[in-house]
């Protein structure tokens, strides 16, 4: 079956009849929800003066320390002495730089932990009125790891995978960009967290996609998929989370959280759970969508006189696979960031049924199913649309030839 040009002509037309106007859309949206100044906090945080230098270990001293409720053991009483660290450092950034400083450790701890040399973070409060300047332990300092695997990260990318590798990583940077000046701040405004999500995620698509993927028909009809993934998700996001009574407020930063933003901070994070919901299915949205549109393309440039029935089935083969190995990433990838609750449920000794329908579970499960629907139904969805529009358009005769060449090279 071959199409001329004109059908592709037709079948892009519908696509911009499509985006076009989705887009727009975001873009508007992005105006009118554009943050302005943050909302009064029912708990306003007081500004102490406090600076986190860093510092430089110089050597460690075990020593025993008063034993605390965060010292508690199971059978619940708390020892009269526990074992703690006294750390010398000498500070390196800051007006205080050179300057030598003794700290306790966090709790548990040890001297291998902290050896000479290590950098750390502290933190200096400064004296006021009878009070005197007190140091005091804050974290490791990481900066120079996390900034050399970050560095790894996309020399490896941009070694593998050129210019579109590049092009990619100028995306993410686009997209945390979105996060940092436009959600987060929206959602601090008292803007409709959904709708922040929703106009967010939109826009954030619509850059990431044609930048690592470049304006064709391809890339259009995946972000089609996208798209409607991304309305599949909130919406069933909102049935989900009213039927499952997911309040958003289910761990003691929440629940921090709610009490600083005031009256209405228990529906504040109900809607900042919907948008955490369809935040965390861009990332997989973008990728099955992406693989299955080339698929089909793939397929039409190695059989160019299949059938549309003939090119859907064989493209939802490898389709079926994508959905069982992505909703095995989703669900694991869950529950090895939910380990320690995990591991504390298995302490308390609950049944499996009080730990899944707990709440901090109950959201975590609510995401998951939520975001697994609305990819899988995206798959069948790209596919169709694929398989129309890669059909509309001839295939040219180069392509034709550079599929069948590798063959007959295998054949002789």
């Amino acid at each position: 079956m071959r199409l001329g040009s004109g059908t592709a002509a037709r079948s892009t037309v519908v696509l911009a009849a499509v985006l076009v106007p989705v887009g727009i859309a975001a873009l508007i949206g992005m105006v009118a929800l554009w943050p302005g100044a943050p909302r009064a906090a029912a708990r306003e945080i007081t500004e102490v003066g406090v600076t986190y230098p860093t510092a430089e270990v110089t050597s460690t001293e075990e020593s025993s320390c008063t034993g605390t409720t965060e010292n508690r053991l199971p059978d619940g009483t708390i020892p009269t002495t526990v074992p703690c660290l006294r750390v010398h450092a000498t500070v390196t950034s800051g007006p205080a730089t050179g300057r030598p400083i003794a700290i306790w450790a966090t709790a548990m701890l040890t001297a291998q932990d902290v050896p000479r040399g290590t950098s750390i973070v502290v933190e200096h409060y400064p004296a006021s009125g009878q009070d005197p300047e007190v140091w005091a332990w804050h974290d490791f300092a990481r900066s120079f790891p996390l900034a050399t695997l970050a560095l790894a990260f996309a020399a490896v990318t941009i070694a593998v995978a050129r210019m579109r590798g590049l092009r990619a990583l100028v995306g993410l940077a686009i997209a945390f960009g979105v996060v940092g000046t436009f959600i987060l701040p929206g959602l601090l405004a008292g803007e409709n967290p959904l709708l922040v999500g929703l106009v967010g995620s939109t826009v954030i698509m619509y850059a990431v996609l044609y930048l690592a993927h470049g304006f064709s028909r391809r890339s259009s009809t995946a972000l089609v998929g996208t798209v409607a993934g991304l309305a599949v998700t909130a919406g069933l996001g909102v049935i989900a989370a009213s039927a499952a009574h997911v309040t958003g407020v289910s761990s003691e930063d929440s629940y921090r959280l709610a009490t600083m933003i005031g009256a209405d901070g228990a529906d504040q994070l109900r809607g900042l759970f919907l948008c955490g919901v369809v935040l965390a299915g861009l990332g997989v949205l973008n990728d099955v969508t992406i693989t299955q549109a080339s698929a089909v393309w793939e397929l039409r440039s190695s059989a160019p006189e299949a059938s549309r029935r003939v090119l859907f089935s064989r493209a939802m083969r490898i389709g079926r696979d994508h959905i069982a190995s992505t909703v095995y990433t989703i669900a694991f990838a869950y529950a090895g960031a939910s380990l320690p609750i995990l591991l504390l449920v298995q302490v308390y000794r609950l049944s499996l049924v009080q730990t899944l329908t707990s709440g901090q579970f109950a959201e975590e499960i609510v995401r998951t199913l939520v975001g697994s629907i609305g990819l899988v139904l995206a798959i069948p969805l790209t596919t169709a649309i694929a398989t129309l529009v890669a059909t509309s358009e001839p295939v040219s005769t180069r392509r034709r030839h550079r599929v069948a060449e590798p063959l007959s090279h295998a054949h002789h």
